[in-house]
């Protein structure tokens, strides 16, 4: 499925998960690795201290070298590592258009409770304007294993939830995943003040159930059982308390089709669960 990983690597722990989560897999399941090191050569800063831009290239070949040897001799993959000047999340953009990388793998703080801004501007940009799907790791180094078994796909019946459903199938058909879709029914009365009288209740809940069952139907028509769940209110609050709820090990979400539009209104969703999600989160282009 993912052959071609590549793993945006800065030697702090969130970026040390990721590499372990990422090298896991291609062990299990087979592939390469490419690790990207960035160094952020800013005019102002290096042109009052120029020694600094040798200092930090000299320091990230070392993490590139170390942790190549590293990976090749406990995990025994394949892996590429390069060292590159810029600024860290256009150069794991460009990168891995350019190695055709069908896998980005980033570690992320996780910031809870902060402003949605502060998620990380490397990992919004990076989903934003990626060619490929993105897999964002919130665990332990020692939780890392690379394969899932319970897997949560919210799902809208658009066509970005169905990519995410499918690629979840797959997943489910390289680990025997168990896939729960979750569709959430959006509180209309506090965007519009209508009042919901029982006829539109029942018919608001008549349209989940429509959309679960062409869920049902994309993952029999792959061959792969799946369980659906129906819940009402913010859907970003409800995928999270979902997720944690059921102990999923990887929520699968569409990318909504966000590509250049400016990171701050990537989507107040896809926000909400990557910050505050208890599992890494796949966003699938």
């Amino acid at each position: 499925m993912y052959k071609n990983i590549l793993v945006g690597f800065d030697d702090s722990i969130p970026s040390k998960a990721a590499l372990t989560e990422a090298a896991n897999w291609v062990k299990k399941h087979g592939g390469k690795i490419v690790l990207v090191h960035a160094v952020y050569f800013d005019t102002e800063e290096f042109g009052i201290a120029p020694e600094q831009h040798e200092k930090r290239l000299k320091v990230g070949e070392k993490v590139c070298v170390q942790t190549k040897e590293m990976l090749t001799s406990e995990f025994g993959i394949e892996v590429q590592s390069l060292l590159c000047e810029g600024d860290p999340p256009n150069v794991i953009v460009d990168i891995a258009h350019e190695k055709k990388a069908d896998l980005i793998v980033l570690g992320t703080y996780g910031r809870k409770g902060l402003n949605r801004l502060l998620m990380g501007s490397v990992t919004s940009h990076v989903i934003v304007n990626s060619d490929t799907d993105v897999l964002v790791v919130k665990k332990q180094c020692s939780e890392c294993t690379g394969s899932y078994k319970s897997v949560l796909v919210p799902f809208d019946g658009s066509e970005f939830s169905m990519k995410a459903l499918s690629r979840a199938c797959k997943l489910s058909k390289i680990d025997g995943a168990e896939i729960t879709a979750l569709y959430v029914i959006p509180r209309y009365e506090e965007m519009i003040e209508f009042f919901r009288t029982d006829s539109i209740r029942k018919s608001l809940l008549l349209e989940a159930q429509k959309i679960m069952d062409t869920a049902k139907e994309i993952a029999t028509g792959d061959g792969v059982p799946i369980k659906t769940v129906i819940e009402e209110g913010q859907s970003g609050e409800k995928i999270v308390a979902t997720s944690n709820r059921l102990k999923n090990d990887l929520i699968v979400m569409g990318s909504y089709g966000w590509r250049g539009v400016n990171k701050a209104i990537m989507g107040s969703t896809a926000e909400r669960v990557i910050i505050n999600a208890p599992c890494p989160i796949l966003v699938v282009r």
